[in-house]
């Protein structure tokens, strides 16, 4: 069987040397060719590398997050004991404090109660830990609401940041499918103008295009025709793929079967009238829009999985090197950890440490003032 390059390749329109040069629409085949095929092959990467990952991640990445927290745990605690030593400022007392808070608060949103933390927690803060989560989701509920204009219910029922982002979208699914009846309720009491009813012709034309490659498989595979049982068997395995390429109007699957059981050759493409091609082309472009969109969505849930930074345009082929710095990043992470934890014995170079603390939230709040 050719592999699957081979059989692009195939179907590539090649110019002929003494011929005329390519048009427009053979070109536009080519390259969706290309990039469709490129968009597989980091399909297929990040379908096999994921695991590898993972793998590693579980080995290299885990005990090291592992430390990261417990040290996070240890430097709330420091704070704690420095706090009490009653050695500073009003204002680097308060600073303290706010420092405690912010990371206890961290570990508490993220890890789930931890009885000691939520004492310190509440121990130092304004406001205890669950008043200020009910606060906190008070908020986030109405800015959502007022952004969106969806209704996300009493505040009572939302348990987590995560019933609020399900529940707004949710709502917001229910929003766009309600506009969208709306529209097409509108523009169905409206008459089509010239432009919609050819679009309308063009995406009709290019859909009988794909049933008719469709057809043409189903007609040389269709099992029960064949009375040898091996042969069957082949073309019972070969008819499913047909189904599902059909099903998934997966138009270059459909054309390397047709390759494959060489019921066309490389000049079918080059042969194939302007408007053919043009047809080919509309369903060739939407599979590629969709392959696209496919891979943002398995590139965001790795970044969701792992606590990667999202929009980062991952190669999931050079995902040792995500790992290999994300490694550096947390070792480092931990010694700074420990620097700090071992500073909180040393008064003096604890209040400068303070001081420029201070300044960076001055500027912090500065940077975030309105004009």
């Amino acid at each position: 069987m050719e592999s699957t390059v081979s059989r692009l390749d195939a179907l590539q329109v090649s110019a002929a040397p003494a011929g005329p040069a390519l048009t427009p629409s053979q070109k536009r085949f080519n390259t969706l060719l290309k990039q469709i095929e490129r968009a597989r092959q980091t399909m297929t990467a990040w379908n096999d590398n994921t695991v590898a990952y993972r793998q590693a991640h579980d080995e290299v990445l885990k005990p090291l997050q592992a430390e990261l927290l417990a040290g996070h745990r240890q430097w709330v605690l420091a704070l704690d004991a420095a706090i009490d030593q009653g050695r500073w400022t009003k204002g680097e007392h308060g600073t303290l404090r706010e420092l405690l808070c912010e990371a206890a608060g961290e570990l508490l949103e993220g890890r789930g109660i931890d009885l000691e933390l939520k004492a310190l927690f509440d121990k130092h803060a304004e406001v205890d830990f669950d008043t200020e989560q009910r606060e906190k989701a008070r908020a986030m509920k109405g800015l959502a609401e007022a952004m969106t204009g969806v209704d996300l219910g009493d505040e009572e029922d939302i348990a987590s940041d995560e019933d609020l982002f399900e529940r707004l979208h949710k709502g917001l699914q229910e929003q766009i499918a309600a506009e969208e009846a709306a529209r097409s309720a509108k523009a169905g009491r409206r008459r089509k103008s010239a432009a919609q009813e050819r679009r309308e012709a063009e995406a009709q034309q290019a859909t009988q295009s794909v049933r008719e490659v469709y057809r043409k498989l189903a007609s040389a595979l269709h099992p029960d025709r064949e009375t040898d049982e091996r042969q069957r068997q082949e073309k019972t395995a070969l008819m499913q793929r047909v189904n599902q390429a059909y099903e998934a109007n997966d138009l270059l699957a459909l054309l390397e079967l047709q390759l494959q059981i060489e019921q066309i050759d490389a000049s079918h493409i080059a042969n194939a009238g302007e408007q053919r091609l043009k047809h080919y082309n509309k369903v060739l472009g939407e599979q590629l829009v969709e392959l696209k969109a496919e891979l943002e969505h398995i590139e965001m849930a790795f970044c969701m999985e792992f606590g990667l930074q999202p929009g980062l345009r991952l190669d999931p082929r050079k995902l040792g090197h995500v790992l290999e710095q994300t490694s550096r990043q947390w070792r480092a992470e931990l010694e700074q950890q420990q620097r700090e934890r071992r500073m909180l014995d040393d008064v003096a170079a604890t209040k400068r440490w303070l001081k420029r603390q201070r300044e960076q939230r001055r500027y912090a709040e500065f940077d975030f003032m309105p004009f």
